[in-house]
């Protein structure tokens, strides 16, 4: 049984994740308004992604016999500038993520929860493809730069991604 302290944290951690799929959905919901239907895809299958994260918070959360708290979730922004600039957001965004993951699992070291410092693990380790994936994706569009057909080839790339 999780402490009240950690249930907490976790409870806050399983928001942060559903507003990670809202902002998500809403950068694919852009991508697609500006016609980069790649780049839509991509954030797409990130915002699929980040349900399965809460939906991980929120059943660890029950089979701790934790209570699940759900807050209002922040409306995300509807302007995210030129596809650089939105994968600058998402790393920074990500980098955000990371740091919570970490000071969760600090917060289980520090309460002796093991069972929860393991469930977080696999968290860490998701947090540092996350963060890979970005900061890759980010590199080829400062190589595209300006170039239109450059980032035409990015965003037939990106579509390609999961199971579009």
């Amino acid at each position: 049984m999780l402490n009240k302290k950690l249930a907490k944290a976790l409870n806050l951690q399983l928001n942060k994740e559903i507003y990670s799929a809202y902002l998500y959905l809403a950068m694919s919901a852009y991508s697609s308004y500006k016609g980069l239907t790649g780049f839509a895809n991509w954030f797409r299958e990130q915002y699929k992604e980040e349900k399965e994260h809460a939906g991980k918070f929120y059943s660890y959360l029950v089979e701790q016999g934790a209570r699940v708290e759900l807050e209002t979730i922040e409306k995300p922004p509807l302007e995210f500038g030129s596809p650089q600039e939105m994968f600058e957001k998402t790393l920074a965004h990500e980098q955000f993520i990371s740091r919570s993951i970490r000071e969760l699992l600090e917060l289980a070291l520090a309460e002796k929860d093991y069972a929860t410092s393991i469930f977080l693990q696999w968290f860490i380790k998701e947090q540092v493809e996350e963060e890979a994936n970005d900061n890759e994706i980010l590199a080829k569009l400062k190589l595209a730069g300006e170039n239109g057909a450059g980032l035409l080839v990015l965003d037939s790339e990106l579509g390609k991604r999961g199971g579009h």
